[in-house]
């Protein structure tokens, strides 16, 4: 039987609080399908819907059909947005491999734009994807009053109010905070794996001429001296007596 959502406090967040500040790189950008009148403005809406979603979209991930929809007006990019979160790639990169705690987090994240309000309000979304599951629980989210008043039907969910007054730097995207997968699930694929993309720094041919000092130059002179031209046989005596050999002194004299 589904239960309603739990109740949780809402905690002081940047997000609920109106920016007075001049515009800056920082500050939080809409991509709105109602403002897109050629094709190259609705591939920037379907990209970024992509990116808020998926973090990153493979030719894999992209459904041609659902693009051709939104772009014809047939959905609103809040049934596109839906569409991406009940999709084969979410459902099967992410929904299965996290906990329902870490979905709800995620969900919350990417389709409010905010921080979750502590862990009262990941129980809470939580409690409704066991009942309602996923689907349940992102018809809910894309139903309540804070999607719509701060998105509506037309934008792309966004992450709202990065700047913080007090700091240099805002908050950290979520893409970062919380990641595809989870520890347990990085340690068993692998990751993280750095690969490095650039390009190598070549050095300089004077960089391979030596200057001396190298072990190397001595070698030959090394293996010109008497001691290293006797066989291995004769260089040395294992059952000589070394400590006959060493001077004797005596005390007092």
């Amino acid at each position: 039987m589904a239960i309603p959502l739990l109740q949780y406090p809402p905690t002081s967040q940047n997000s609920r609080v109106k920016a007075f500040r001049v515009g800056s790189d920082e500050d939080p950008k809409g991509v709105s399908l109602d403002k897109a009148f050629d094709r190259n403005a609705q591939n920037v809406v379907i990209e970024t819907a992509y990116r808020q979603i998926f973090f990153h979209a493979f030719k894999v991930d992209r459904d041609t059909s659902l693009e051709s929809q939104l772009r014809d007006d047939q959905i609103t990019v809040r049934d596109f947005i839906r569409a991406l979160c009940l999709s084969d790639t979410f459902t099967r990169s992410f929904y299965n491999l996290n906990s329902n705690y870490r979905v709800a987090r995620h969900l919350v994240e990417k389709l409010l734009g905010r921080q979750v309000y502590g862990k009262a309000e990941e129980i809470a979304w939580a409690a409704v994807i066991m009942t309602k599951g996923i689907v349940g629980a992102v018809d809910q989210i894309l139903d309540s009053d804070e999607y719509l008043e701060n998105f509506g039907y037309d934008t792309v969910p966004y992450h709202r109010n990065r700047v913080v007054g007090s700091r240099e730097v805002g908050e950290t995207p979520f893409n970062i905070t919380s990641p595809r997968y989870e520890a347990y699930y990085r340690g068993i694929l692998g990751f993280p794996q750095i690969i490095y993309t650039g390009t190598t720094k070549s050095l300089p041919k004077r960089a391979s001429q030596r200057r001396g000092g190298f072990p190397q130059d001595y070698l030959p002179w090394v293996r010109s001296l008497p001691a290293m031209r006797i066989g291995s046989g004769s260089s040395g005596d294992a059952n000589m007596d070394y400590l006959s050999k060493v001077p004797y002194r005596s005390i007092g004299r």
